[in-house]
Order: C-alpha cells, then sequence, then structure tokens
C-alpha cells in the first residue's frame, strides 16, 4: 500500500470518527430534549390537578328565606365581581296544584326547606360571599371547613328536580260526591270511600244500571260536587 493510500485511509477513518461523534451527539440531545418534555408536561399536569375545583356546597338558611337567598347571593355575586368563583344558585322545588270548589291552585314547595344548593369554588373570599349573604346561616360542614356534597347526591337532586311531575291535592275527604269528568266512567257521579293523598287518586263507589261499582280515580278526574 502506498503512503498516498495510508493518508487516505486515515482521513476517512477521522471522518466517521466524527460522523459517530455528531450522531452520538444528536441522540443525546434528542434524548434530553424529550425528557425535558416529559417534564414539562408531568408539572403542567401536576398544577392544573392543584388548582382548586368547582363544586357543590349546600348552605342552611332561615326557614321560608330559601329563594330570598338565592336572588340576594345572585346578587351579591353580580356585584362583587365573583362569577368566576360562584357559579350556580339552586333552590329544589317541585310544584303542587291544589283544586277547591273547582279552581287550580298552584304553589311551589321545596325539596328540601331550609336549604339552599351553590356551585362554587371554595376560598376565603367566595366563603365570605356566601356565608354572609342575608337569611344564610351556615354552612353544612364545620364552621371553617364547609365538606361539598357528592356528585352523586347534587346529580340524583337535580334529576328529581328535573323529572318532578306535578302533585295534585285535592280538597275532598271521604263522603264526599264527586263528578268523574274523564275516562271511561265521565258524568257520572260517585260516593268516595277511600282518598290516596300521596298518590293523588281516590277509591268511589258509582251507580251502573242500578248496581254499586267501585271505581279507582285520579284526583284530575273528578270534581267536587
Amino acid at each position: 500500500m502506498t503512503e498516498k493510500n495510508e493518508e487516505q485511509l486515515d482521513v476517512n477513518a477521522e471522518v466517521n470518527a466524527e460522523q459517530n461523534d455528531i450522531s452520538v451527539f444528536e441522540n443525546e440531545k434528542h434524548q434530553i430534549v424529550e425528557e425535558k418534555d416529559a417534564k414539562l408536561k408531568a408539572d403542567i399536569q401536576a398544577s392544573h390537578s392543584k388548582e382548586p375545583q368547582k363544586k357543590w356546597y349546600i348552605v342552611h338558611t332561615y326557614s321560608g328565606y330559601e329563594n330570598k337567598v338565592k336572588v340576594n347571593l345572585e346578587k351579591r355575586i353580580e356585584y362583587m365581581n365573583m362569577g368566576d368563583k360562584i357559579f350556580r344558585v339552586e333552590v329544589p322545588q317541585k310544584t303542587i296544584t291544589k283544586v277547591k270548589d273547582g279552581k287550580k291552585q298552584d304553589r311551589e314547595e321545596k325539596i328540601f326547606p331550609g336549604y339552599v344548593l351553590v356551585e362554587m369554588i371554595m376560598d376565603d373570599d367566595s366563603w365570605y360571599v356566601v356565608r354572609h349573604t342575608a337569611g344564610v346561616t351556615k354552612f353544612v360542614g364545620t364552621s371553617k371547613k364547609p365538606i361539598p356534597a357528592k356528585d352523586s347526591e347534587i346529580k340524583k337532586i337535580i334529576h328529581r328536580v328535573q323529572t318532578q311531575t306535578t302533585k295534585i291535592e285535592l280538597d275532598v275527604k271521604v263522603g264526599d260526591k264527586v263528578r268523574i269528568i274523564s275516562g271511561p266512567f265521565a258524568d257520572f257521579i260517585g260516593d268516595i270511600t277511600e282518598v290516596y293523598p300521596d298518590k293523588s287518586k281516590l277509591r268511589a263507589t258509582v251507580s251502573i244500571f242500578g248496581r254499586e261499582t267501585p271505581v279507582e280515580l285520579e284526583y284530575k278526574q273528578i270534581q267536587k260536587v
């Protein structure tokens, strides 16, 4: 092998060595970048997990002040710019329809008298705004650490309100005469024998072909004579 060939081999070897070094450096650099990215992602996720989350809290009020507390608190939220910490105020209710002397009267009845539900991020400021609303007596929990309600419980309450059917109260009693205004016995007169207020139903006897026949009726099917 000539001296010139030997020099060329040495040059090639140096070039290969440099390329290998560059390749190793690039791999190490890429690995360091990936590790930094992974650490940054983990830090971001950890910081997000530490951010306060909005939860539902149960607030106790003076009896009969539930709706007033809702109105007052919503005004305070707006006035004190707390919309980013206090989100919803709910008073679970159901509609009661009372029929008296053939006239219907609707009224709202509290499902949980004396309580208001508040969805909020709990901190010193939001606690102060809610706790010092007129009509509020306390949060459910200790005085210094309110306890958030379970999501499952709140979902049940909200579902109950959304699916609540109108309850009818009728001013009738056993022995009263009623006129049936709908169904297969429409226009018949019956004598009430039993009343089931919890089901909004009653049982009456109707004279059909001279024979007393017991029938079960819903409140909405009758009218007091």
